[in-house]
């Protein structure tokens, strides 16, 4: 039974991440929009659980790194400097 759950976090990360960056990708929302960041952090942690569970480390070392952009950019956000680039 852990197993299963463990597996559905996991794809429920993957497709969270997927969809986020589809949006993004799709010009749907700015790549520094909580409504891109919580998603991709959300599916970054769920990965993180799948993948420490299976012994890949080096994907849960790069999820938890996206989490931390993920965190960063929010915290940004939230305090009010966040800077939209001017291409």
């Amino acid at each position: 039974m852990q197993r299963l759950v463990v597996d559905v976090l996991g794809w429920v990360g993957a497709l969270a991440l997927l969809v986020a960056y589809g949006l993004v990708s799709a010009r749907r929302l700015e790549a520094d929009s909580v409504a891109y960041q919580r998603p991709n952090a959300l599916g970054s942690v769920l990965l993180i659980v799948n993948t420490v569970y299976y012994g890949a480390h080096p994907s849960a070392a790069l999820n938890l790194l996206w989490v931390g952009v993920a965190a960063h950019t929010l915290w940004r956000r939230w305090r009010g400097d966040a800077t939209r680039s001017t291409r």
